[in-house]
């Protein structure tokens, strides 16, 4: 029989989320109410996006690797809660696709060469680098609330 690769149970590093653990003297039975990490991450969630609206609101044309500047508006009310995890153990926050055009982030992001645009900065990975201590925190604290040593 083979050992299963550690690879593939490795979260977090490469698509730029946070990973929390948290130390626990040794109990025969812990007990995990899930209900304060969901409203952890759901808060969590919601710093990253408004961070990231932030970031889109400035009204300006934005040069190469500045974030994206706002002309109609609509990439930033694109900016929410994508998916959750069916056991609520994760949130992904990015822009939801837009109507009626193509998936415009993805051009601002890696650039054009047929229209000569160049790439500018990931405004999500931004937000979550400058929420992240606050946020992994926040769920280190609400992961001691939910987990109940017997």
């Amino acid at each position: 029989m083979s050992r299963p690769s550690k690879a593939k149970y490795v979260t977090g590093n490469a698509l730029g989320g946070l990973e929390v653990s948290v130390g626990l003297e040794f109990h025969k039975t812990i007990d995990y109410d899930p209900k304060a990490m969901r409203a952890a991450l759901v808060r969590g969630a919601a710093s990253v996006r408004k961070e990231a609206r932030r970031l889109l609101s400035r009204r300006a044309v934005s040069k190469p690797g500045e974030a994206p500047g706002r002309q109609s508006g609509k990439l930033r009310r694109a900016v929410g809660v994508v998916s959750k995890g069916s056991k609520g153990g994760w949130i992904k926050v990015a822009p939801r696709k837009i109507d009626g055009s193509a998936f415009y982030p993805a051009f601002l992001f890696y650039g054009s060469k047929d229209t000569g645009l160049a790439p500018r900065s990931n405004y999500m990975a931004d937000a979550l680098q400058e929420k992240a201590p606050s946020i992994r925190e926040e769920a280190r604290d609400a992961l001691r609330r939910a987990l109940v040593p017997r």
